[in-house]
């Protein structure tokens, strides 16, 4: 599979876009498992272009985690290309345009998934950003914005008559948020209409090997996008490339191995950030939710105080002191 010139590995996984996630500390280390191309967090068009420090950091990426997305969003023409424009001199391999966003302080203000209802300006934003560079430009989209207006089928079109070089959809409208189940049905309709010759890249649920696989599979979709299952947990990379590969489980790692991943996230979060507490904080998201420490009788309090505390020695003294032996 090809997204322009760049050409894909068979059964193409990608990690996903997330806020205060896939900072580059943690998109190298899903890419040393396995991840085929990583996004950055997305990156608000209008903080960009007024140079706002904490959004310009957001374009930071290394020749180590290549190929790698920057994402914009935004709700106005100008500043989406000025934007592009400032991210193709960062010298991503692609941009792509976040027209998928559910959060009230993003879509509610007209960005984001709120171009699902403003489909006129999403294809002039579009249109425009890919004549406005000379990367590649992609989207990434959801079902539409409620039950009552699942556009996506001839929205594709439009999108690719725009210029993108492949779309991203998530299997959920606006509405849903992240609740319920992504449905892959209409994702599937995308990928097998005729009409249609651009890369699609499923998205939503991608949680085990079994699921990617079924994705492929069953909707023959070109790639997958993993998103919330990479949270705490960057190894699950490995464990789907595996069993996509040769059709068997990865073999797990040990526990020992599992702590030492999740004590370097927050390692690589401090560097990153070049100040301890913060790092630690910013770690959190990750220690809150990694299966590591799952199936642990009475670990609630340890838990507590893991996310508590802002040193690093006492962090590590505390998940130093969780037993494998304890695990049920």
């Amino acid at each position: 599979m090809k997204i322009a010139d760049i050409e894909f590995p068979e059964y193409p996984i990608f990690l996903a876009p997330m806020e205060d996630v896939t900072d580059p500390a943690f998109r190298l280390l899903c890419k040393k498992f396995g991840a085929d191309m990583v996004y950055t967090e997305f990156i608000s068009a209008d903080a960009l272009i007024r140079n706002v420090k904490r959004t310009e950091q957001k374009l930071n990426i290394s020749d180590e985690e290549r190929p790698v997305v920057i994402q914009i969003y935004g709700r106005e023409v100008d500043a989406m290309v000025e934007a592009a424009k400032i991210a193709e001199e960062a010298r991503p391999e692609i941009i792509d345009l976040n027209f998928g966003c559910p959060v009230k302080k993003v879509a509610g203000k007209g960005a984001g998934a709120g171009l699902l209802r403003d489909i006129p300006k999403m294809l002039e934003i579009t249109r425009s950003v890919a004549k406005a560079v000379n990367l590649p430009v992609t989207v990434k989209t959801r079902l539409g914005w409620d039950d009552s207006s699942k556009v996506i089928v001839d929205l594709a079109e439009q999108l690719q008559d725009c210029g993108i070089a492949a779309l991203a959809i998530h299997g959920r409208t606006r509405s849903q948020m992240y609740k319920g189940e992504a449905d892959w049905t209409l994702i599937g309709e995308v990928k097998n209409n005729p009409r249609m010759h651009i890369p699609i890249i499923g998205n939503g649920d991608v949680t085990t090997p079994e699921r990617a696989k079924e994705c492929f599979d069953t909707y023959g979709v070109d790639a997958v996008m993993v998103g919330r299952a990479s949270i705490g947990k960057p190894w699950v990379f490995a464990e789907m490339k595996h069993y996509l590969l040769h059709g068997e489980q990865f073999k797990s790692l040990s526990f020992d191995e599992q702590k030492a991943i999740v004590k370097q996230q927050v390692i690589d979060s401090i560097n990153w950030l070049e100040d301890e507490r913060k790092g630690i904080l910013h770690s959190r998201r990750h220690l809150a939710v990694t299966p590591v420490f799952k199936g642990i009788p009475h670990f609630k309090e340890t838990r507590i105080a893991m996310l508590r505390t802002e040193k690093l020695d006492e962090l590590f003294r505390i998940i130093d002191g969780v037993e494998e032996e304890s695990i049920n």
